[in-house]
């Protein structure tokens, strides 16, 4: 059996944020959420999150993990302290526990896995994760056999100069057998600088303690500050475009782009530089995104070109042309074929197949039926100032430049606005419709002195 425990108790002073660090974001998800999601794949039995600083706030962004459960650390006292807290709720329990820390996010899956595997073969009372560094200054020294077997951790500050030469640091992330640990977790003392109980400590009380090294050293990277945050973003950035750029999809400038855990590409997708991808961004193949183009929690068909715009909680079919300068709002949903040019925003309206609105127009609260053609500053007055109305415009209908449609109004099919109209009322279909006023000259007219 497995139990995994996060210590997600801290305040992040460094931080300077009125949010818990665990809460930060980094690519689209919590740090915690990423520290969770990297032992998914082992399916414990029992996931404990041990919280401290904001802790309400902090189960609250989790309510929706099912099985999560919550260990309250109060006052937050050192690491050994944390693990303490587990002494009650893991009472009976016969089984491994896993110790992740709640601000170390990028651990891949298959370390985690590899841990857990190599302590369970090697019968060790505790397994930890270790790492080389070329600069470990700070960082507590490891020292084993070439079995795996650890002898000693000695902290920096209490190492001889020889000592220091050792690269391999203790990376704060464990696996233990919960019953040896529980034997000796009330034995832990505070007889050291910071007053605090410390988990490392008991690897020297267990035995054997051994050590699995991982292979890359920036999974074992923390978070204290907003610059090893960034550190961390780089790193995920990374990672992302390269898995892409493995499964067919070309960046222009791979660095000057951002990408989501839930953004997903087809084939021979060409991003350009400056192209950001939040939330569940779909983008199907043959896509050409950018330059300058955000597509956020938005699905985007076969090849589809967007250009300078923003795409956000909205679906776009096949073979569309988006840009430069659009917006599509929330709601928005458009067919295949159609053209969405530049300054036009469209908001919470269906576009069929074919429609084109070319620019300078804002379309919202809209159903256009297919190939529809709307002029240059056409708007869909869909506000009264209370509620929002409905634009309806049947297929192959056109709207002449500067229209005004004030909703609720209905367009038949095959109907013509005239240029310069403003229209309240419904037109039947086939008709040609005109709302303006009428234009008045006055030959040889001068100003009043």
């Amino acid at each position: 059996m497995l139990a995994v425990a996060v210590l997600a108790a801290g305040k992040g002073t460094r931080m300077k944020s009125d949010l818990p660090k665990v809460l930060q974001p980094l690519a689209g998800a919590t740090l915690v959420e990423r520290v969770l999601a990297s032992c998914t794949g082992l399916e414990p039995q029992r996931q404990i999150l041990i919280v401290g600083h904001q802790a309400e706030r902090v189960e609250q962004s989790l309510a929706h993990r099912p099985g999560l459960e919550f260990v309250l650390q109060q006052p937050q006292n050192g690491t050994g302290h944390a693990v303490q807290q587990l002494l009650e709720p893991l009472a009976g329990f016969d089984g491994e526990l896993l110790v992740l820390n709640g601000d170390v996010p990028l651990l891949r899956d298959e370390t985690i896995a590899n841990l857990l595997e190599r302590h369970r073969s090697s019968g060790a009372a505790v397994t930890l994760l270790t790492a080389r560094l070329s600069d470990p200054t700070g960082y507590g020294r490891v020292f084993a056999g070439s079995d795996g077997q650890v002898s000693a951790i000695v902290e920096h500050r209490d190492c001889s100069e020889a000592q220091r030469g050792n690269n391999l640091i203790n990376a704060g992330i464990y696996c233990f057998n919960w019953k040896q640990l529980a034997a000796v977790l009330p034995t832990l003392n505070t007889n050291n600088d910071q007053g605090e109980l410390y988990l490392t400590d008991t690897v020297g009380m267990l035995s054997p303690a051994m050590h699995v090294e991982v292979a890359d050293a920036d999974e074992i990277n923390g978070i204290n500050d907003r610059y090893q945050l960034s550190q961390c973003e780089a790193v995920i950035q990374d990672r992302l475009r390269r898995h892409w750029m493995a499964e067919g999809v070309s960046f222009v400038d791979p660095a000057s782009c951002t990408l989501s855990d839930g953004t997903r590409f087809g084939r021979d997708v060409v991003v350009e530089p400056q192209c950001h991808f939040r939330g569940e961004a779909v983008i199907g193949e043959g896509c050409r995104i950018g330059p300058g183009s955000l597509i956020d929690n938005a699905r985007i068909g076969d090849r589809v070109e967007i250009v300078y715009s923003v795409v956000r909680d909205a679906a776009v079919a096949s073979d569309c042309a988006i840009g430069p300068f659009a917006q599509l709002r929330p709601g928005a949903d458009l067919a295949e074929g159609c053209r969405v040019g530049n300054f036009v925003e469209i908001k919470k309206s269906t576009l069929a197949a074919g429609c084109k609105v070319n620019h300078l127009s804002y379309i919202g609260d809209a159903e256009l039926g297919a190939d529809v053609n709307v002029g240059a500053g056409t708007i869909t007055a869909n506000y009264d100032g209370v509620n929002k109305h409905r634009t309806v415009i049947g297929a192959g209908s056109k709207t002449g430049a500067n229209s005004v449609l004030v909703a609720p109004i209905t367009l038949g099919a095959n109907v013509t606005v005239g240029a310069g109209s403003t229209l309240t009322k419904d037109v039947a279909s086939g008709a040609l419709a005109l709302g303006r006023a009428k234009q008045l000259v006055k030959e040889n007219w001068q100003p009043p002195a």
